[in-house]
């Protein structure tokens, strides 16, 4: 099955270095690196094993990360998936099981619990905390690129293809994180997200680019942000307006309901790079009927078109 170009290693890393010079001028300073001798490398890691385990993200902040490794595992790629608002990690790595055997990839699902991470530090990747920008290592989007890392690791594959998918809380999380810290994965994957990140600074962050520093909200940020492998993934039938739904004023702006959202940012997104000449690397898949459902968007066969579709700028 075919899939879009990897990113360049380390093309991430670059942009987050540059944000963090920048934001340094603007008197948003990184954390200091501890002092004395580096740490011990780890000590040689065990690969997942096969059906569903789980383990711990070691940090300042430990993180549970759900896995499945399907038993004929061949070498495919790795699903990070990403919970919604509930918080159930392990629900959803159960409902991306049928993926990991459809696709013969391996599945890790990380759980961002609501006491330590709020809706400022998961959907909006705590970009922001009370309204102060935060340096890059500390922005919740960092947790991934260790979270890959330590896969790679374990199966001893460093260059480990992966994509990520997020079911509405977690599409919100994934489709901000494009625009900062896309890092190497495949394809980003928002599904069914309940607000967008619209390319323009018109409205304040969490809905598009307004009241960031210009490190945060250029035009280079948004070149970037239209460049990234970023699809939306939609149920036709999320019309429904339920109990997470966003009723804000702002969130309105932006349509009645989820499809109308993504919609409405696609199509924004394309005008923007076709007036501006930039390259866009967004994909809108669609899928007739389903609502705000992460089983029936996972288990559609369009998954694998959101997923591993053709790296170019279509809409289906």
């Amino acid at each position: 099955m075919g899939g879009p170009a990897v990113v360049r290693p380390g093309a991430g890393l670059a942009r987050v270095a540059g944000w963090v010079l920048l934001l340094a001028l603007a008197g948003c300073r990184p954390a200091q690196a501890p002092s004395g001798p580096p740490p011990a490398p780890p000590a040689a890691a065990l690969p997942m094993p096969a059906g569903p385990s789980q383990f711990t993200l070691a940090g300042p902040e430990p993180v549970t990360v759900f896995t499945y490794k399907p038993a004929a595992y061949a070498g495919g790629p790795l699903l990070v998936v990403f919970h919604g608002v509930g918080r159930n990690a392990g629900d959803y790595r159960n409902l991306a099981i049928g993926m990991a055997e459809r696709f013969q990839a391996m599945v890790a699902a990380p759980l961002f619990d609501a006491e330590r991470f709020d809706a400022e530090r998961y959907q909006r990747g705590g970009l922001l905390r009370k309204g102060v920008p935060q340096p890059p290592e500390q922005w919740t989007y960092a947790f991934v690129p260790r979270l890959v890392a330590r896969i790679r690791a374990m199966e001893g594959r460093p260059g480990l293809p992966y994509y990520l998918i997020g079911h509405s809380a977690g599409g919100q999380f994934l489709e901000r994180m494009a625009a900062y810290l896309p890092g190497e994965a495949r394809r980003i994957v928002a599904v069914n997200p309940g607000s967008d990140l619209f390319p323009t600074r018109e409205l304040p962050f969490g809905y598009g680019f307004g009241g960031l520093p210009p490190a945060l909200a250029n035009d280079e940020v948004l070149r970037a942000y239209l460049a990234a492998p970023l699809t939306l993934y939609l149920g036709t039938a999320d019309t429904l307006p339920d109990r997470h739904f966003d009723h804000t004023s702002t969130a309105m702006r932006q349509g009645p309901n989820r499809i109308t959202r993504g919609r409405a940012c696609f199509e924004l997104a394309r005008k923007l790079a076709a007036d501006r000449q930039w390259r866009f690397n967004w994909r809108k898949v669609e899928i007739d009927g389903v609502g705000h459902s992460a089983a029936r968007m996972f288990a559609g066969a369009q998954a694998g078109d959101a997923l591993f579709g053709a790296d170019k700028p279509i809409d289906r």
